[in-house]
């Protein structure tokens, strides 16, 4: 099956197991998608991630991280989406609560988060807003 937002499909999946407590979520896997785990892991929003190869098919499966009980992302919003791209330069980047919550960017020079775009003076797509 097709997805039309395949990154939206990935926040909602994630924000569903996290109003379950789940500790763990799996879903189709993508290099893009492997890049935004990745940012994830590396600001503290996730423990772990992994991607396995079964049948043919890769699966992204992440490790959702708690703090005494309660998810660590308290929201996850997509900002640009398929019907309606943002873009910014790299002096318009959005800071998400007052610097607290991170924007993850898609850029010529890949995805990273606002903080990383604007030390490289690199604007680009704001694919999502996380805190």
């Amino acid at each position: 099956m097709s997805l039309s937002d395949p990154i939206g499909d990935m926040i909602a999946r994630i924000k569903n197991a996290q109003e379950r407590s789940h500790k763990k979520v799996e879903l189709p896997s993508s290099n893009f998608k492997t890049k935004i785990a990745d940012i994830l892991k590396n600001e503290g929003f996730i423990k772990d991630f992994k991607v396995n190869k079964e049948n043919n098919k890769s699966l992204l499966s992440l490790e959702l991280k708690y703090h005494s009980g309660n998810p660590v992302i308290s929201t996850f919003e997509r900002v640009s989406k398929p019907g309606r791209r943002i873009f910014s330069s790299a002096d318009g980047l959005p800071k998400i609560n007052n610097g607290l919550g991170i924007a993850i960017v898609s850029t010529p020079k890949g995805v990273m988060t606002d903080i990383d775009a604007r030390k490289q003076r690199v604007g680009g797509e704001i694919i999502c807003k996380v805190f």
